[in-house]
């Protein structure tokens, strides 16, 4: 800022700067929707709440994505309420298998608690019960547990790290690019560092956070172990990476954002930035999704578009306006005019393309939390464009360099508005995506039908989930001998059937992802008493069929 910058001029600078810093401040602190896991428990092996004849030889949890257990949070407990867990877990994809012993008194209650991770590093915790002979008359008490004990530190600090990134990436592209050789650029490199700094404290945020939501205690009782195991899981080794490639950018961005850096080590700054920004779906729900390579990509497309629009009208509002004079302005003005609106478009396209994969059918857009709060981003952005497409007009028109001052002060109402824009952000980001709904109204309303079907050679225990007319019906089914050991099948053959409304048996293709387990997708076209049928073949001469009735209501 000169002596002579007009008065009026300072003021826009001092009301952009304290509206835009109030809107970061204010919108941390709004509470955030309670977060929820994103994969869920979808069939259990003995099935929840089952009575079978004897106990078995481990317990088999199987989950909608895949997991990976929390150390020493895995555990069965007996009828006696000691632990009998034979060995460590283990996680085949979404197949979690769990190795029991008998214990002394084998009859009775047992209870299932665990904790693990899944696919998009959030956390999944929960219990369930079985019997073996009949239920005890005390059985264990399960085991309350807390899916999120880390609260707000989660979306706090993915806001802080959305900050990083919209100071770090805008101001110095604006900075190496278009910035006027009289400017001076110090201002635009500090803002760089002051960029990469929130990236690396939404870093550390992020790990704490995870390392809360690991362990299943508070952020405020973790250990420097509970801290350190974070490197182990899946999510570590992203967030480290985070962490050095913000380390290396700032080796580099000083002579970048000053203008004095050759071609190499721009191109070197922008290859940093580029991994920075896959680091973030990488521990995200994009690696999770049914198309996880373009729902990365989408996720870094949308990233940079945010940050090189975000980033750069930030600058132009705070530092390139006010001082600049108008012939210079005519110049520089269209040139980012047009940088807009092409970030623009990254953002809007590939935010589009997320939406459609996340939400999974039309339906969820109103019929879900991810959905309405993606409306309600959707509703704000679409505000904040409309005062975009007003600034562009006035710079295609060339008034734009006239009115300085009013230019600053619809960058600064954007600035604000989309403060809340990355807010809301913070908030999607952890919320179950539209297409998990059904799954996670089945788990916590216990939808689904699981019996236990007993034969003369083998008992088949089933579990069929949601139940529903329209959707896909996930079934689970598997096997063991009368002493309750599982029994590998040699072939399976799977019917439905509805005779009430004269539909007759149709075969249901079934895999096998462990010898004792078949599991199929099912449709169910119509309401009534279903009949479905196993016929199992276990060797080359014991077969045996068992039918059950499905009410589907």
């Amino acid at each position: 800022m000169t002596k002579y910058e007009p008065l009026c001029v300072r003021t826009t600078r001092s009301a952009v700067l304290l509206g835009f810093l109030l809107a970061l401040l204010s919108v941390p602190l709004t509470p955030a929707t309670p977060a929820a896991a994103h994969a869920a428990l979808v069939a259990t092996s003995p099935v929840r709440d089952a009575v079978i004849g004897s106990p078995p030889g481990e317990v088999v949890l199987v989950f909608s994505e895949s997991v990976s257990p929390v150390v020493g949070r895995v555990q069965v407990l007996g009828p006696d309420g000691r632990r009998i867990t034979a060995g460590e877990p283990v996680a085949d994809g979404a197949t979690l298998r769990i190795p029991v012993r008998v214990p002394d008194r084998p009859l009775g209650t047992y209870l299932v608690s665990y904790r693990v991770i899944s696919a998009d590093s959030h956390p999944v915790a929960g219990s369930f019960a079985y019997s073996a002979g009949a239920p005890s008359a005390t059985p264990p008490e399960p085991v309350s547990v807390d899916e999120r004990p880390s609260g707000g530190w989660t979306p706090a600090a993915r806001y802080v790290g959305y900050l990083g990134l919209v100071l770090a990436v805008g101001p110095t592209l604006l900075g190496a690019v278009r910035w006027p050789r009289r400017r001076r650029r110090r201002a635009v490199t500090a803002t760089g560092y002051v960029g990469l700094a929130l990236v690396a404290v939404g870093t550390a945020g992020t790990w704490v956070a995870q390392a809360a939501d690991m362990v299943g205690v508070p952020v405020g009782d973790l250990s420097r172990g509970d801290l350190t195991a974070v490197a182990g899981s899946d999510v570590g080794p992203v967030l480290g990476a985070r962490l050095a490639l913000a380390g290396i950018a700032a080796g580099l961005l000083a002579a970048v954002a000053a203008g004095r850096a050759g071609r190499g080590r721009r191109v070197a700054l922008a290859v940093v930035g580029l991994a920075g920004l896959v680091t973030w779906p990488l521990a995200g729900h994009p690696v999770a999704s049914p198309l996880p390579p373009v729902s990365i990509l989408a996720d870094v497309v949308h990233l940079a578009g945010m940050s090189v629009w975000l980033g750069g009208l930030f600058t132009l509002a705070v530092f390139l306006l006010p001082g600049t004079h108008r012939r210079v302005l005519s110049r520089v003005l269209p040139a980012w005019s047009r940088w807009a609106t092409v970030a623009v478009g990254w953002l809007v396209a590939s935010g589009v393309g997320q939406a459609a994969i996340e939400l999974g059918r039309p339906g969820a857009l109103v019929g879900t939390a991810y959905g309405r709060l993606l409306c309600a981003k959707a509703a704000l952005l679409a505000a904040v464009l409309g005062v975009a497409a007003w600034q562009r007009r006035a710079v295609r028109a060339g008034r734009a360099a006239d009115r300085p001052g009013r230019v600053a002060w619809a960058a600064g109402v954007e600035l604000a508005a989309t403060a809340v824009v990355l807010a809301l952000t913070a908030v999607l980001v952890q919320t179950p995506p539209g297409r998990t709904a059904d799954t996670e109204a089945a788990r916590a309303t216990r939808e689904g039908v699981a019996q236990t079907l007993t034969s003369g050679t083998y008992t088949l225990q089933f579990d069929i989930y949601p139940v529903r007319v329209g959707v896909p019906n996930s079934l689970h089914a598997y096997v063991y001998t009368p002493q309750g050991q599982p029994l590998p099948v040699a072939q399976w053959t799977v019917s439905l059937a509805l005779p009430a409304a004269g539909i007759e048996p149709m075969t249901v293709p079934v895999d096998t992802p462990e010898p004792h387990h078949g599991s199929a997708e099912i449709s169910l076209p119509a309401r009534g008493d279903w009949t479905i049928r196993f016929t199992v073949r276990t060797s080359d001469i014991d077969q045996a069929t068992v039918t059950a009735t499905v009410p589907v209501r």
